[in-house]
């Protein structure tokens, strides 16, 4: 196509917009002229009409630059058909290299985030808006990967739609009827242009939608759309797709619903211990042999896969993805073996039918099964490279079984039968127990109606019981559906799913996974705490598990340990994976009332309940005092986990003791006292209510009369010891911390060494990614050293007292400061390090390769305290000596 360009008068030889420009000199002419002569003509192009390719000729040599790629390639024009590969991209094929990070990806979110906006704008939204993005979607997709010829989709806009865009809705509206249709059934008078589209089918464009109302500014930003490689759309993006052109209001009611979107490398690492690698080493051992490798062939296109929350299908795509790269190695292991004739289309078996989906929503699902035909095509183009025969799957005559419903409120065996499937994954909504939607709270009232405490459960619980519980219906177990060669579904179905750790964490696991083990449940693979983010615009970090479960055991387990939650992981085999992720026995850790062995007791700190009107920082207390000098004797140091952390004064009005005669003096106290009762007769809890008959008082009171150890029960995971402290009875503790009295040295030793610290980190529960610790779950299950020497009690002392003297070499810096990882000074780290030493010692032990080789030891002896009763009830029957 010629054109003629807006600077210096000159002509372009051939141009083709978005693809090709070229230019040719006379014989023997300087190539390198004619490439800048090329370039010089960009300025008078719009940004969607450059070129990617140029091609300069003097008619003796050839040369093509990619300047996508900045590479150039020259040769004789007589060895053209030697090179003709370099040139597949004018017939519409190209080499298929699709990258997660690829900026094509995010480009095309953003661009069909501005269309969808504009046709909302105009009134055209809901369920029409959806369906109309998603044609779009096909559409772009099918120009760039030869399911319509190269161009024609670009070309049927800019050619028959008008500049000012008004046909433009009717017209698609023409294009989506002729995708529609059997070319043996179209009109004969029909527009060339239209006639030149396939018959794609799969009911994509069967549907009858209201034409848009469309304008200019909605024609252009359709084009920039087109200007884009969509041949190079990673199958993430189309759950990033989603997110970007949901508006402000649907983007939070779709945070609420806890959809985030998982990286491919997330998502690799589900699916390669789930079911990939084991596929591989079996292609490994039969490359070989080209009937074992037809037999595996055949077995993976028997396979059937389920996400039941499968949101856009990026689980399902990348799962299918991959089982087309290893039929593809199959098939070359096959010609290699001697099998030269290959017919691609019937050795090509694996297909997207083979996949199964629930999502609650209606535009996901619908991107999620055409997502999941555009993977097909590229993988079908990957064939067709690799084999010489032109392979794609028009009309669409098969397609993957995605079902729109409340997976949790539904039969799966609707979707697909339990006893026909083989691997359940994915990763279900992360929506924290105390930010449940109400109807989020009836389906985990629905799945859970008759397990205690279900009330602590985060929502992606659900999906691990109704699993097990689809796995278990009296049809499945007793093999009645035809496939007894393969046994029950459960003793071969296994189930992984990506979940924030939350639910290894904390009482959550108890409850959870008290239910789990109680039907069956086996764990077969566990990636630890990891953090996880995703493609899509303003990404998401979670901190996340992967589990991967069944209700039969193996021989081989695998924990994946990240030493660096951002970093790679180790994998390591495990005798067991426990539900806290620990290769122990299955053991579960509930509230336990008093503490397992013969410690002092911990409690909470004290609970106002004032309304803020008895805490003062420095500058209110002065304020006061000058206001009313009498309050100044009944001022007491106040501290929180903050302020005992970060060093901050804090003050509280104590007027607990305070002798009425004296109290109604004050005026400005007494003004405090009547808001501290308002404020509690105004609550909606009845127990406040009740306490404002005693508004001098806290609702909790902890005073110890001595002093006592302050432990903050939230602290940041990045510190490598929590730092406990003693502090004077005159200052009173807040709620946000926990004390111990009637404490000593060794108990506050033991308490900060790394066997505790790694306790803490695989048993306590979390505030997002915080520590949050607990006296009923954490301290009293926490095992100590069984009957330590003196001489081990006496080095616990020195070694933690000297902790406590390189804390107080450092007086100007806070303890936030101190335990700061990278702050941290090196004398008070080489203190904690002989302390861990001296506290390894006490349990005979010499040291830890790590946290979880710690937790581990602690769990065996956990269990051994807890298996013969006197042993377990020694602690709590030894009466304390007066």
């Amino acid at each position: 196509r010629y054109d003629k360009s807006g600077k210096n008068g000159g002509f372009i030889d051939l141009l083709w917009r978005g693809t090709l420009i070229a230019e040719h000199k006379s014989r023997g002419q300087d190539l390198d002229s004619a490439h800048k002569q090329a370039l010089g003509y960009f300025d008078g192009l719009a940004e969607r009409d450059l070129p990617r390719h140029v091609i300069v000729s003097d008619f003796a040599r050839i040369r093509l630059y990619d300047l996508e790629k900045d590479t150039r390639t020259e040769f004789p024009l007589k060895d053209l058909y030697r090179n003709i590969r370099h040139f597949g991209f004018i017939a519409g094929y190209t080499a298929l290299h699709v990258e997660a990070q690829d900026p094509v990806n995010f480009k095309a979110a953003e661009r069909m985030g501005k269309l969808h906006d504009s046709l909302r704008a105009t009134g055209y939204n809901g369920h029409a808006l959806e369906v109309f993005l998603v044609r779009l979607l096909f559409c772009l997709f099918a120009e760039n990967t030869t399911l319509f010829e190269a161009g024609t989709f670009r070309y049927y806009l800019e050619n028959h739609t008008r500049e000012d865009g008004s046909d433009l809705g009717q017209e698609l509206t023409m294009l989506f009827q002729a995708l529609n249709m059997p070319e043996t059934r179209r009109q004969q008078n029909i527009d060339e242009l239209l006639a030149a589209f396939p018959y794609v089918n799969g009911r994509l464009f069967e549907e009858m939608l209201p034409i848009p109302s469309c304008d200019a500014k909605m024609r252009g930003l359709l084009l920039d759309c087109c200007a884009l490689d969509w041949g190079r759309i990673s199958p993430a993006i189309f759950g990033a797709l989603f997110q970007c052109v949901m508006d402000e209001e649907g983007m939070e009611r779709r945070r609420n619903l806890g959809a985030h979107y998982t990286s491919e490398e997330n998502i690799l690492k589900l699916i390669k211990p789930l079911f990939l690698d084991n596929l591989w080493a079996e292609f490994n051992a039969s490359r070989r042999s080209a009937n074992r490798l037809f037999e595996l062939n055949k077995k993976i296109a028997r396979l059937k896969f389920l996400d039941p929350a499968c949101g856009c299908g990026n689980f399902l795509v990348i799962a299918y993805r991959e089982l087309r790269m290893l039929e593809l190695e199959i098939l070359r292991a096959v010609r290699e073996s001697g099998q030269m004739h290959l017919d691609v289309f019937q050795l090509v078996q694996v297909d997207v039918e083979q996949f199964h989906g629930i999502e609650l929503e209606e535009f996901p699902a619908q991107i999620a099964q055409v997502a999941l035909w555009l993977t097909d095509h590229q993988m079908n183009m990957r064939v067709s490279e690799e084999f010489g025969q032109y392979f794609r799957r028009l009309p669409l005559t098969k397609s993957a079984n995605i079902h729109c419903g409340n997976a949790l409120r539904m039969d799966w065996n609707e979707v697909v039968h339990a006893e026909a499937v083989d691997y359940i994954l994915g990763n279900p909504p992360f929506v924290g127990a105390k930010h449940l939607i109400s109807e989020q709270s009836k389906d985990m009232a629905k799945v859970f109606h008759n397990v205690k405490n279900f009330g602590l459960l985060d929502y992606v619980s659900a999906w691990y019981l109704t699993a097990i519980n689809y796995l278990r219906t009296p049809e499945a177990d007793a093999g009645l559906f035809g496939f007894g060669a393969l046994g029950s579904s459960a003793e071969r179905v296994k189930i992984a799913f990506v979940s924030t750790n939350s639910i290894t964490q904390g009482e959550q696991v108890g409850v959870i996974w008290g239910e789990l083990l109680r039907l069956g449940a086996k764990i077969h693979f566990a990636h630890r705490t990891f953090k996880w983010s995703n493609e899509a615009r303003g990404m998401a970090a979670v901190h996340c598990v992967i589990i991967g479960f069944a209700l039969y055991g193996t021989d081989r387990k695998i924990i994946f340990d990240y030493p660096d939650i951002n970093g790679q992981a180790h994998a390591l085999e495990a005798k067991n994976i426990n539900p806290y992720l620990v290769d122990a026995p299955d053991i579960l850790i509930n509230r336990r009332e008093k503490p397992l062995c013969q410690v002092p007791e911990m409690g909470i700190g004290n609970k106002p309940i004032d309304g803020g009107n008895y805490l003062f920082n420095e500058e209110e207390k002065e304020e006061f005092i000058k206001a009313e000098p009498k309050a100044a004797k009944w001022f007491k140091p106040f501290v929180g986990a903050t302020e005992f952390l970060y060093g901050y004064n804090r003050w509280v009005l104590w007027l607990g003791n305070c002798p009425p005669n004296e109290l109604r003096t004050m005026s400005k106290a007494m003004a405090r006292v009547e808001a501290v009762r308002n404020f509690r007769l105004a609550s909606k809890s009845l127990p406040t209510q009740k306490i404002a008959d005693t508004p001098t008082r806290f609702h909790v009171e902890n005073f110890p009369l001595a002093t006592y150890v302050l432990i903050p029960r939230h602290s940041s995971e990045k510190r490598l010891y929590i730092p406990f402290g003693f502090l004077n009875p005159d200052i009173i503790a807040g709620d946000s911390c926990l004390i111990m009295s009637d404490i000593k040295i060794y108990h506050f030793g033991v308490l900060s060494a790394l066997m505790h610290m790694a306790w803490i980190k695989y048993i306590a529960g979390r505030l997002k990614s915080d520590y949050r610790y607990s006296s009923q779950i954490v301290y009293n299950n926490f095992p100590w050293p069984h009957e330590p020497s003196e001489k081990q009690v006496s080095a616990i002392e020195q070694a933690a007292q000297k902790v406590l003297d390189a804390r107080a070499a450092h007086p100007g810096s806070s303890l936030a400061d101190l335990y700061d990882p990278i702050a941290m000074p090196p004398d008070l780290r080489h203190a904690h390090q002989a302390l861990d030493r001296a506290v390894d010692a006490a349990y005979g032990k010499k040291g830890f390769a790590s946290d979880a080789e710690r937790v581990a030891f602690l769990f065996e002896l956990y269990s051994q305290y807890t298996s013969t009763l006197p042993i377990a009830e020694k602690p709590t029957r030894k009466k304390k000596k007066k």
